[in-house]
């Protein structure tokens, strides 16, 4: 894997902080607000919706891009409140150095300090247990090489740089590696609503809904693996 590219913190619209990557003039999450992004697009219109449709008595996620760990933190104080199990696989090539993720605000915001820096230091390639509702499992790997098992995962974060900046992980072939890793009747969201993306998504064999997006973006993508 090349080095990572250097990356400073900044603060969104909503008071949390993302990362900016200078040199690709790229950011982590919506400039309009990380927090209020994260919860709308991978909560309210990911595993929320995905409850609805599936019969299990865990939820398995797949989230392609660790990122900062917001997602993860998010969806652990989700299966809390909501007392559904959830076993959360993340995969990153380019973990955020410890200089970065200790200074990032989620945890204050949240009111847990402790379990977002915790998401971050735990080992890699193995189940870590953070609660009694949230399994973590990161994936030190890119998506294109990283072990996944078929129809395992009833959700897929898809939450990798846009396809302008990195279009290889958007490729045919990677969003055909998610659709065979979800169960049937499982689902890919995505902030990402770009029209070459959604029909790749439905030449692997998706079924597309556009939505309305989170403030600051038009649109964003929920796609579901037919039964």
């Amino acid at each position: 894997m090349n080095s990572a590219p250097e990356r400073k913190i900044i603060i969104t619209g909503d008071g949390s902080h993302s990362l900016e990557i200078e040199s690709m003039d790229e950011t982590y999450h919506s400039r309009h607000g990380a927090l209020i992004e994260a919860k709308y697009v991978f909560i309210e219109k990911g595993i929320a919706h995905t409850l609805n449709s599936i019969s299990s008595s865990q939820l398995n996620i797949l989230e392609v891009g660790f990122g900062t760990g917001l997602n993860a933190l998010v969806t652990m104080i989700f299966s809390e409140k909501s007392e559904i199990p959830v076993h959360f696989t993340t995969i990153e090539p380019f973990p955020v150095p410890s200089v970065l993720f200790r200074q990032l605000n989620y945890g204050a915001l949240t009111l847990r300090p402790n379990q977002f820096v915790e998401l971050h230091l735990c080992d890699w390639d193995k189940d870590v247990r953070f609660t009694s509702k949230f399994t973590l499992h990161k994936i030190y790997n890119k998506l294109e090489s990283a072990p996944l098992k078929n129809e395992f995962f009833h959700c897929v974060y898809f939450d990798a740089f846009a396809p302008s900046k990195q279009a290889e992980i958007w490729s045919d072939e990677n969003l055909k590696k998610c659709f065979d890793a979800l169960t049937p009747g499982g689902f890919l969201v995505t902030y990402c609503a770009q029209g070459a993306f959604k029909r790749g998504l439905k030449a692997v064999g998706f079924e597309v809904e556009t939505l309305e997006g989170p403030p600051g973006k038009k649109e964003m993508v929920r796609a579901k693996k037919p039964n």
